[in-house]
């Protein structure tokens, strides 16, 4: 497809994809991570350590869905990047279907992309902070079973 068979309704669509897509994207990803956050809190309150006979087994039983949070934290700048470029894409096509260069649209309409990498940003820091609190609670644990148990 040439960049002169767009149309405005291709742009808006890009647009909408970018504002419900990514960005709704990014926000089921962070109440995601909270809720596994928030379960694995809970849990590791109420686990009883002298349950477990196997170390291997508490490890399998402390680590559950621990990978999902490292997995939002890795790739949520990616998808807000994803983002911010098909909005500048987006810019960049309408400024050329409209044949104008009128400064306050174009900043409005960049402006308005970099949401997306920022919402990513966010959703990462909240990620990367929750796995690393996750993963020294599982670690803690285990050393306090490896010292009743050893």
């Amino acid at each position: 497809m040439q960049p002169h068979d767009w149309t405005k309704m291709d742009i808006e669509l890009i647009s909408k994809l970018v504002d419900v897509g990514v960005i709704g994207l990014l926000a089921a990803l962070s109440v995601t991570i909270v809720a596994i956050g928030l379960e694995r809190f809970f849990y590791f309150r109420a686990i009883r350590l002298e349950t477990f006979r196997n170390a291997k087994a508490l490890e399998l039983a402390l680590t559950q869905r621990l990978h999902i949070v490292g997995l939002v934290a890795a790739n949520a700048p990616y998808i807000g990047l994803l983002g911010t470029v098909l909005g500048i894409m987006a810019t960049f096509y309408s400024m050329g279907l409209d044949g104008s260069a009128d400064a306050n649209k174009i900043m409005a309409s960049l402006g308005l992309a970099l949401k997306a990498t920022a919402a990513g940003l966010v959703v990462a820091l909240i990620a990367v902070t929750l796995h690393n609190a996750l993963t020294r609670r599982v670690k803690v644990l285990t050393i306090e079973w490896e010292i009743a148990n050893g």
